[in-house]
């Protein structure tokens, strides 16, 4: 089994007919989901400034880590989500381990 990222793509202000297709669709997954978390308030950080990032169509609103067989399996699951723009899909690699020489 692999872990795979999706990450939801673009905000509208949420329905009872969009929150119910969110959550039907979260239960459907429910078994192969290892986190969940929602984002919110962004800012871009740059050498130059900070600036707030809006809620739109191009907000990153949250992610999921899932584990299943392999990305076919992950793009199916990103498919029936209920998008409001696009899901993104990304296979986790885990960080390499730093060692600190004494």
């Amino acid at each position: 089994m692999k872990k795979f990222i999706l990450i939801t793509v673009g905000f509208t202000q949420p329905t009872p007919e969009i929150m119910e297709a969110w959550s039907k669709w979260f239960q459907s997954i429910q078994d192969k989901i290892v986190e969940q978390v929602g984002l919110r308030n962004g800012v871009e950080v740059t050498t130059t400034e900070v600036r707030p990032l809006p809620m739109d169509a191009q907000a990153l609103t949250g992610y999921i880590v899932i584990q299943v067989r392999d990305q076919s399996e992950a793009i199916q699951i990103a498919q029936k989500c209920p998008m409001i723009t696009s899901t993104l899909v990304y296979e986790w690699q885990p960080a390499p381990v730093a060692h600190s020489e004494e």
